[in-house]
């Protein structure tokens, strides 16, 4: 049916598995950076926090990764013969990719993550505390797992969009399942068929994606909803 290509388009998912869960990691940590600061108290952190947040968000994505693949090399090769190093410097499409989605979704999970801390009842905080927690063991032992309990539903469609926007990182070059297909659509002209079985690749991802979260969510969840009756 895939007339040979099906292991390459196969090895080409696996790589395109690695670039969202990798990305999902560095738009995590992204994220909570982004959204620390924007719950900061001290004012020019929060702006920036917005900024972030604002700014990314308002942009399309492939506009990002096309400005932040072929600008980030253009700095990089101008500031590198400044400290000594004269060859041309080309990034790597792998970690070009995983940083600008990162870069990308760690605006709108600041987003997602703020609006589960503010959906914490304030009391929980102030109850740690007059139990005698420090503010770090306040917001690590209390805050912390009730946020990841709220954001899953939001860090859900996150990650789903994600996990599609992958297939825009082809157009820098890394040899993903799309480019794989694309390569075997153009030598077979059968086009069809191969952007058909990455849809379907695609489909499979994101249905796998939404069983495990769930099942995460409802752990998440356990006891919650009865003590809410």
């Amino acid at each position: 049916m895939l007339k040979g290509y099906g292991a390459v388009i196969l090895d080409g998912a696996w790589l395109t598995l690695q670039l969202a869960l990798s990305s999902m990691a560095l738009a995590t940590v992204l994220g909570l950076i982004g959204v620390s600061l924007r719950l900061s108290p001290v004012r020019w952190l929060a702006w920036l926090g917005d900024l972030y947040s604002t700014v990314i968000r308002g942009i399309p994505d492939l506009v990002l990764i096309l400005l932040i693949f072929y600008g980030g090399q253009d700095i990089i090769n101008r500031i590198a013969p400044l400290v000594g190093y004269d060859d041309y410097i080309d990034l790597n499409p792998m970690a070009a990719g995983i940083g600008t989605l990162g870069f990308i979704f760690g605006a709108y999970l600041s987003e997602t993550f703020r609006g589960a801390f503010l959906g914490i009842p304030k009391g929980q905080a102030e109850a740690g505390a007059a139990y005698g927690m420090n503010s770090w063991q306040v917001f690590f032992r209390i805050m912390v797992p009730q946020m990841i309990r709220l954001a899953i539903p939001g860090f859900t469609n996150n990650w789903l969009v994600l996990a599609k926007a992958t297939a825009l990182i082809s157009v820098v070059g890394l040899q993903d399942m799309m480019f794989k297909a694309k390569q075997a659509a153009d030598a077979t002209r059968e086009p069809f068929t191969f952007f058909l079985a990455v849809a379907a690749l695609y489909l499979v991802l994101t249905s796998v994606s939404l069983l495990a979260l769930k099942y995460l969510e409802k752990r998440y969840s356990v006891g919650v909803k009865a003590a809410e009756l």
